[in-house]
């Protein structure tokens, strides 16, 4: 299969700031260009007409591309607009990748308000191009719905394995439903990929299994790892929200550092796709208290890493992360 990621990260207001509703505003100014090239544009050629040869599918995080490639084999051309270290909470799209949306036979998206900048243009797409929100499959009463963004659910589900594996299925389907001849191909690579997500669960499970329960206290740059906790019985904590847009202040920074001390826990981690400076000052501030706490390493948090690395396909990413945790927490 062929991949093209394109990493292109920008900065600006979005869904996380104020509540699902407020990003509708923003997206008013500053994205009319790219809407009015939504409604002028093609439509994509998966909604109709003979079985492509091969599907083009457009896809965000590269999470998604990876679950799209492993599916879809050589038979599926995955053009990915996220690529390694791009921040999905702060993306904004350009009108390059409204063309590639257009051009596509199949859209794949997180969902769950993830690529909250996107939200309309997927909503306006979805009339003329098969539109699949992949974590939207996974049963509303499985999903966390943090106290302080009511009426929003946490949307970083891919950190438990065996959620994410219920993202499969959509993918099976809608590739399937636009290239029937190659059903089968797909049920069988769908069932192979959910094996692979298995054994990197039962893998990073061993790997965690070596952490004292008193040292099962994950500390990150924001809670992009909710579902990991409760899935590996770990407290979890961000110095930032579920989103990267809110801003972590010096008391957050200070709450942390006292926490650490008094707990005596050992290390903090940075994001690949979240800036470290506010994790370096926690370690500081923890330092200033008595407290040396190390930084035990770099986690995939919103993003996997590179194509053709180790944690460049998601299975690859969890037992990485679960490796890394280990390594600064089992001591």
């Amino acid at each position: 299969m062929r991949s093209t990621a394109v990493a292109r990260g920008a900065r600006g207001a979005g869904v996380w700031s104020d509540g699902p509703g407020r990003w509708l505003a923003v997206a008013l100014v500053g994205f009319a260009a790219v809407f009015l090239a939504v409604g002028c544009g093609g439509e994509g050629s998966g909604a109709a007409g003979a079985s492509p040869k091969v599907i083009r599918a457009t896809t965000t995080t590269n999470f998604v591309t990876d679950l799209v490639e492993q599916v879809g084999g050589d038979r599926v051309e995955a053009t990915g607009l996220m690529g390694p270290g791009v921040d999905p909470h702060l993306y904004q799209p350009s009108q390059g990748d409204v063309q590639t949306l257009q051009e596509a036979d199949a859209i794949f998206y997180s969902g769950l308000h993830l690529e909250g900048q996107m939200g309309d243009i997927f909503v306006k797409l979805a009339s003329q191009t098969p539109t699949v929100p992949v974590a939207d499959v996974i049963p509303k009463k499985m999903l966390l719905e943090p106290p302080e963004f009511a009426g929003a659910y946490d949307p970083h589900v891919w950190w438990d394995p065996m959620m994410w594996k219920m993202t499969v299925d959509p993918v099976v389907e809608q590739l399937s439903e636009i290239k029937p001849d190659s059903a089968d191909y797909f049920e069988q690579r769908g069932e192979e990929y959910k094996q692979k997500i298995e054994e990197a669960h039962a893998l990073s499970e061993e790997r965690l299994s070596e952490i004292p329960e008193d040292q099962r206290v994950l500390v990150t740059s924001h809670d992009a790892y909710n579902y990991f906790g409760e899935r590996y019985g770990f407290e979890v904590k961000g110095l930032q929200g579920i989103s990267t847009e809110s801003e972590a202040g010096a008391g957050d920074v200070q709450d942390v550092a006292e926490y650490l001390v008094e707990n005596e826990i050992p290390a903090v981690f940075v994001e690949t796709s979240v800036p470290r400076r506010n994790i370096e000052a926690v370690q500081a501030a923890a330092r200033d208290q008595g407290w040396e706490v190390e930084i035990g390493g770099e986690l995939y948090s919103d993003a996997i890493g590179d194509p053709g690395t180790p944690g460049g396909t998601y299975p690859g990413a969890a037992e990485e992360n679960a490796e890394t945790i280990a390594g600064g927490l089992a001591r």
